[in-house]
């Protein structure tokens, strides 16, 4: 029985918005009413019962996602809520999803979280929110924003959201095995580099992706902050990241890794100077 459990738990909580689903999600969408009572949720006719949970939590999503963020949304929000598989597949061509932001920032919701991820609902709405938040400026998933920054941002908004099935004691064993975010990788429109471009499991990466911008934020919430707000203005992670820390990712991130191995062991050599725009 237990098996059984965490079977399905793990086969569908890699709910999060790393998915492109054109053609499909750039069509008009359809087939959806707006709750009588939040015109924000709109939902599958039929599952207005689904659409009033989502609406009770969408206030303190919303509310976490504006601090973390240091600004409000550009527009208002929408949230799409589907009670059928059939509808999220439609829209959603990524498999297991509990919930995705798909082009062109539309935020879509599963049957899941009205059913087995029940109580996850609050967690992923708010996780989902913190992409759509930064959609709505930047675009969806710009290139020049690394996966692990964008992945952990979220996850770190959302109070661990996305990020709840590998514990940090598990990404701590990872790092120890010489599995480690790549911060060094460049994405590029065509190619993104996920996971397996760092040898970690989704979830492995999830967590450890947090943990980085967590030691970000509680080293100098400050600077942070400025990192945070030029991104959102739209500027690239790397050079922002050289202008308000004055280093490159991997380099100042060496201290974190170095923390967790409780030694100076040597993290990959980032680049001698700040790169510039192609």
């Amino acid at each position: 029985m237990k098996a059984g459990w965490l079977a399905w738990l793990c086969a569908g909580l890699t709910g999060c918005a790393l998915t492109v689903s054109e053609p499909r999600a750039l069509k008009p969408i359809e087939g959806f009413v707006p709750l009588a009572s939040d015109a924000r949720v709109w939902v599958e006719p039929g599952y207005e019962g689904y659409g009033a949970r989502v609406a009770a939590a969408l206030p303190a999503a919303i509310q976490k996602v504006e601090a973390a963020h240091y600004l409000r949304f550009a527009h208002p929000q929408r949230v799409y809520v589907c009670g059928t598989e059939a509808c999220f597949k439609r829209w959603v061509l990524t498999p297991r999803l509990s919930a995705a932001v798909v082009p062109d920032n539309r935020l879509i919701l599963s049957p899941n979280l009205d059913g087995r991820e029940r109580i996850r609902l609050p967690a992923l709405l708010t996780h989902e929110l913190a992409h759509l938040h930064l959609g709505q400026r930047i675009g969806h998933y710009h290139s020049t924003l690394p996966i692990w920054f964008h992945e952990g941002w979220a996850s770190l908004t959302a109070g661990g959201g996305g990020a709840e099935f590998a514990s940090d004691a598990r990404a701590h064993e990872a790092i120890r095995a010489g599995r480690r975010v790549n911060l060094t990788a460049r994405d590029t429109p065509d190619r993104r580099h996920r996971a397996s471009a760092s040898n970690l499991s989704i979830h492995e990466f999830y967590r450890q992706s947090m943990q980085l911008v967590a030691w970000l934020k509680a080293r100098d919430e400050a600077r942070f902050r400025q990192l945070v707000l030029a991104v959102q203005d739209n500027a690239d992670f790397e050079i922002a990241f050289w202008n308000v820390y004055g280093s490159a990712p991997a380099t100042l991130l060496a201290a974190y890794y170095d923390g967790v191995l409780g030694d100076n062991s040597t993290i990959q050599a980032a680049p001698a100077a700040p790169p510039t725009r192609p």
